[in-house]
């Protein structure tokens, strides 16, 4: 079975942004992603840029998949988006929770993702492809693993297809969740999430926000290399780049890569693991 790839995008906000991420998108085209995905703002407050960037993907003859989160959205809204959706030819979806904006007071119509799921499929049958969130590390929110593992299972249960995992480092992480899940009867294909290193300062306060453990073996090395940027990217590659070629060797169906908006590290990780000329 071959390796599936996939690259998530940001929307970008201003023009050179989006000219920047067009250059991206050319470079990383040779990798033959199954998908590019774009983020959807907290609330919905990207709910533009996000349609406006996979339409260009769309263009472009790549297979996009936008963000939907239903925190903050409601039925009419989600609705709509899913009938421009479908006329415009996307027909995969990843649905999302997502995140309450500082200072909304109404969370919308939907409380969770699985409800998400399940709205899309009542609407729209098996028009969409739906990738899921998994946390092979737990949710921030989850009161406990089984917990997490439970409201998993709902979303592949409310129709979801396969799941795209939080980034991390420890592979045994993703390995034990992977397990729990398929005890639990979840059968869907579940493919972790890359994050290549760039900036562990940035890394470090994102990876602190978002409940994604960074071992603190690693801390210690990065933090050893102070303002060196050129060490940090270097050994931020090595780890990454053992972490990919642990995950294929033991069955990961796929690696998808959160590429910030750039191609570099991403392309130089699929050159390591001999994935650029697939």
């Amino acid at each position: 079975m071959s390796l599936e790839l996939s690259i998530e995008f940001f929307p970008p906000q201003t023009s050179e942004g989006m000219e920047k991420l067009r250059a991206t998108r050319v470079r990383l085209a040779p990798l033959k992603p199954e998908f590019f995905s774009v983020t959807y703002g907290a609330g919905g407050s990207t709910r533009e840029n996000t349609l406006a960037t996979v339409m260009e993907i769309a263009a472009e003859g790549h297979q996009a998949a936008p963000h939907l989160s239903c925190i903050g959205s409601t039925r009419a809204g989600i609705r709509e988006m899913l009938a421009i959706f479908s006329t415009r030819g996307i027909r995969r979806i990843v649905a999302l929770r997502g995140d309450l904006p500082s200072g909304m007071a109404d969370a919308g119509e939907f409380r969770y993702a699985n409800e998400l799921v399940a709205f899309i499929r009542a609407e729209t049958g098996a028009r969409f492809h739906i990738e899921v969130a998994a946390y092979p590390e737990w949710h921030p929110q989850s009161r406990s693993p089984r917990e997490d593992l439970l409201n998993f299972k709902r979303k592949v249960e409310a129709g979801a297809n396969s799941a795209i995992t939080q980034y991390f480092y420890n592979a045994d992480a993703y390995e034990h969740f992977v397990a729990e899940a398929r005890a639990l009867g979840v059968a869907v294909p579940i493919v972790p999430g890359i994050m290549p290193i760039a900036s562990f300062s940035k890394l470090a306060r994102f990876s602190d926000a978002c409940g994604a453990e960074i071992p603190r073996w690693m801390r210690r090395k990065f933090e050893s290399f102070g303002d060196d940027a050129e060490s940090i990217r270097a050994f931020g590659l090595d780890v990454v780049t053992e972490l990919c070629q642990r995950l294929i060797e033991r069955g990961a169906p796929g690696l998808h890569f959160y590429s910030m908006n750039q191609a570099g590290l991403t392309l130089e990780l699929c050159r390591r693991l001999g994935l650029l000329d697939r």
